[in-house]
């Protein structure tokens, strides 16, 4: 059994949560269950040769599924270029403002110039006072950060703002104390009482989640690979709660689950804020490539979206960003700090994830032939209909009735008893359904539409015994 030791503020040297083992449950598609949670991105600018801010909203909006970005800053040019986009975006005070908002007056004017002006036509979404406020060895920043919450709040009400932006902060994983077993976990002496019991009082009250950067990538050693990429692995079981995990990221959510549940707010939802993987590092550096971040990203999307949940946190879906869009060259710190972007600064994907939209066809999209490497044969490439991750619940619902009513749509499979039925989540059903009615009916993309509320995919949804036509 691995340690869960306490880290820093900088992702750099933020440490390793609990390292737990077991082989993967379940890995579903990038965006099956994820219309609950979302998929988001962090938009970090520390880069010499970024794309244009206008190009990179109609990019995200355009061509890829992601409904959510992460700004670090209220940067005039980023807000407005993601005007009338559709996609939610959240805004940060940095940190070296959180002592000001101590000062209402401060609070409502910041408000009043750097996030009223833009809310009008850019869906903003949340404000984050501070990044991992709660790790920095300052007393001053520690104690300003609640007050300073509350203040960016009571500004928003007063522009009668507050009903659509939430306030919340992001932690590191340093915020807790070092232990074996996730049903262990909690907040590090002296920060529990003083300062995170506030803050989840807060958040309680308005409705706002508990924002965690988790990265299995800096709790990594070489026997741990496997269970940090969600790959098949022997497995540990928690002795405190007797639950078997069969990842790391599991594993650091549900200590955050234990640590809020431990100070009576296991209420209050869990965001992953920031979780990325390094496509080139130090060759000191354990795990480091472009595969390996393909594959832990992808991964933790699909396990996130899928409504599996955690051993502590069943049946649910959680909202994930990941860090970050764009390789950033001038970020300091070791190799790997440059090299975490899904994108280079031409907008060419490192590698994919699985976020892009299925082009617009009307040829059948199953029919696709493309040479196997090493060998004279061709394979079809295989697609799928699921939802798209910001589709409604409710129209989801209506997706599946629609596609069960059809002639030849047998959906018995997802009715109580039937091997797609667990997880029981509208996602999970929905996946299955419109799959199938979009099997039947020839495999075309506008069989998938759905009023737009689905999407093809080259990532089988598959599951267990659960197999997706």
């Amino acid at each position: 059994m691995m340690l869960l030791p306490t880290g820093s503020s900088n992702k750099a040297s933020q440490p390793a949560t609990m390292l737990l083992l077991l082989p993967m449950l379940l890995l579903v598609s990038v965006i099956k269950g994820a219309g609950a949670g979302g998929i988001g991105v962090n938009y970090g600018t520390r880069g010499t040769t970024l794309p244009p801010p206008a190009d990179v909203a109609r990019f995200l909006a355009r061509d890829t599924i992601v409904d959510r970005v992460r700004l670090f800053d209220t940067d005039p040019l980023l807000l407005q270029a993601f005007a009338d986009s559709g996609l939610a975006v959240d805004v940060t005070a940095p940190n070296g403002l959180v002592p000001r908002l101590v000062s209402l007056a401060f609070a409502r004017r910041w408000v009043a110039e750097n996030v009223a002006p833009y809310a009008r036509s850019t869906n903003i979404s949340r404000i984050l006072v501070g990044n991992e406020v709660t790790t920095e060895a300052n007393r001053t920043l520690l104690l300003a950060l609640v007050p300073a919450m509350q203040n960016v709040h009571t500004a928003l009400v007063a522009v009668s703002l507050h009903g659509r932006i939430k306030v919340s902060t992001t932690h590191s994983l340093g915020v807790l104390t070092t232990t074996e077993r996730p049903s262990a976990g909690r907040f590090r002496d002296g920060y529990d009482a003083a300062i995170v019991k506030p803050l989840l009082r807060f958040l309680r009250a308005t409705g706002a989640p508990f924002m965690v950067n988790a990265y299995p990538f800096y709790g990594l050693t070489h026997d741990t690979l496997d269970f940090a990429l969600f790959r098949v692995n022997a497995g540990v079981m928690d002795d405190g709660s007797g639950l078997v995990y069969s990842n790391m990221l599991d594993a650091q959510l549900d200590a955050v689950h234990s640590a809020i549940r431990r100070l009576g707010f296991g209420d209050i939802d869990i965001v992953v804020s920031e979780t990325g993987w390094p496509s080139a590092g130090e060759d000191w550096e354990v795990g480091v490539g472009a595969d390996l971040a393909r594959d832990y990203n992808k991964n933790a999307i699909r396990h996130l979206g899928s409504g599996v949940g955690t051993p502590l946190m069943p049946n649910r879906t959680f909202e994930v960003s990941i860090f970050s869009l764009f390789d950033e060259n001038l970020k300091p710190g070791p190799v790997s700090e440059r090299n975490f972007g899904l994108f280079r600064g031409d907008m060419t994907p490192v590698y994919d994830v699985g976020i892009f939209t299925a082009p617009e066809t009307v040829e059948p999209v199953n029919t696709k032939v493309t040479p196997v490497p090493n060998s004279g044969e061709a394979m079809v490439e295989r697609q799928w209909c699921v939802p798209t991750p910001a589709a409604d619940e409710m129209v989801l619902q209506e997706n599946i009735d629609f596609a069960c009513s059809q002639e030849g749509v047998d959906c018995a499979a997802i009715r109580p008893g039937g091997i797609c039925y667990e997880p029981d989540t509208v996602q999970g059903h929905a996946a299955y359904a419109m799959n199938l009615y979009f099997n039947t009916n020839g495999k075309h993309t506008y069989d998938c539409d759905f009023g737009q509320t689905g999407v093809v995919t080259s990532v089988d949804p598959s599951y267990g015994d659960c197999k997706f036509m």
